[in-house]
């Protein structure tokens, strides 16, 4: 049986009437199509098996857990899976360069800077949170094509961030897919391989990238030792359930007190309070300076079933005033020395979540509170 597998994305010529040409927009896979030591259309002999030639495309942390599992297989000799690997990265304000490229450094690894993606002969090219468009001349570079390692389960969070949507939209699963790249449009070619995963509670978006980007790794390795297989067994990706992952910008670092809620507050905290600073500093400003103290939770227990509205007074006496704003338990007491201090609990599913305690509240606070 002969498969074959497109090189050029354009519609195919139909018919082979006069002018038609023989064309490099289809070739055979190796060992599926073509006999041993068969050429692509390039006239580069197309190898059907391992040790591959690869060439790695990736900038952060994400894509360096893929290229540590590239490099170890390449250092495995008794398993003969990668011959050859060189990497490409973006440049980078930092004198050390992205996560990608330190780790290439200091493995010895050939490194070029996008746009130079050097001029080697390789069999697959394998991306991993590059971040640029890659155009067909360049896909048709290698025999293969090239595979995209993506933390989502396609066609779910297509883009550029899908790590931090999966947090930010509260998903309890999510997962890695290996798919094919297609020139000039992201994260629609076929998938190869998909896996699924449950998302840890109250995990950080930095947490579930550490925990996929494993999985992606192993999944990659999966993947390039059944290539031909892989790739022909490789399905379109459906068209409904489509959401894209668009790049944080400042307006989504805003918290819109009267509409959200504390646990989509808690969830934009854990979806970016690591790369947005000044996100970062107001919820723990506001949230995590230190865990409730002194106040037992068996005096709390009158407010857990009470439903939380916008603004109300829930409970006051001479040592305490509890009151709720926005779905925002503030428990305000005094310390010695009559310092202020607002505990702050997030009310979930009508019960009382312990987030903080504040100390000497802006005057923005205290109007609330009549102090």
């Amino acid at each position: 049986m002969r498969v074959l597998v497109r090189r050029g994305w354009g519609p195919r010529p139909v018919g082979g009437g006069p002018g038609a040409r023989p064309s490099p927009q289809w070739r055979a896979l190796a060992g599926l199509g073509a006999s041993p030591g068969g050429e692509d259309g390039r006239g580069v002999r197309v190898r059907e098996k391992p040790p591959w030639r690869v060439l790695f495309f990736g900038t952060d942390r994400f894509a360096r857990e893929a290229l540590r599992a590239l490099h170890a297989a390449r250092e495995n000799k008794e398993e003969e899976l990668i011959e050859n690997l060189e990497v490409v990265t973006v440049p980078s304000p930092s004198p050390k360069g992205l996560p990608v490229k330190q780790y290439a450094v200091q493995s010895q690894l050939p490194v070029y800077e996008w746009p130079d993606v050097g001029s080697g002969e390789y069999d697959v090219g394998v991306v991993a949170s590059f971040g640029r468009l890659l155009s067909e001349a360049l896909i048709l570079k290698f025999p293969y094509g090239m595979l995209n390692v993506h933390p989502s389960c396609l066609p779910r969070w297509r883009g550029p961030a899908p790590i931090i949507h999966t947090v930010l939209h509260g998903d309890t699963i999510t997962g890695v897919t290996i798919m094919q790249i297609r020139p000039k449009r992201f994260d629609v070619g076929p998938i190869i391989k998909q896996e699924t995963v449950p998302v840890p509670p109250k995990s950080t978006a930095k947490e579930l990238e550490a925990m996929l980007s494993r999985l992606g790794a192993d999944m990659l390795i999966s993947v390039l030792k059944n290539l031909p297989e892989s790739l022909s067994n490789g399905r379109q990706q459906p068209t409904e359930g489509v959401t894209h992952a668009p790049k944080i910008s400042a307006g989504t670092s805003c918290i819109k007190w009267e509409e959200q809620t504390s646990e989509q507050i808690f969830r934009l905290y854990r979806a970016i309070g690591n790369i947005v600073p000044h996100l970062r500093g107001i919820i723990q400003y506001l949230f995590f300076c230190v865990w409730l103290i002194s106040l037992s939770i068996m005096s709390l227990r009158f407010i857990y079933a009470v439903p939380c509205i916008r603004m109300s007074f829930l409970f006051k006496s001479e040592k305490y005033s509890i009151v709720c704003i926005y779905h925002i338990l503030f428990i305000h007491s005094s310390v010695n020395g009559g310092l202020d201090c607002f505990h702050l609990l997030g009310i979930v599913n009508n019960a009382a979540v312990n987030i903080g305690v504040q100390i000497c509240p802006s005057p923005c606070f205290q109007k609330f509170f009549c102090i």
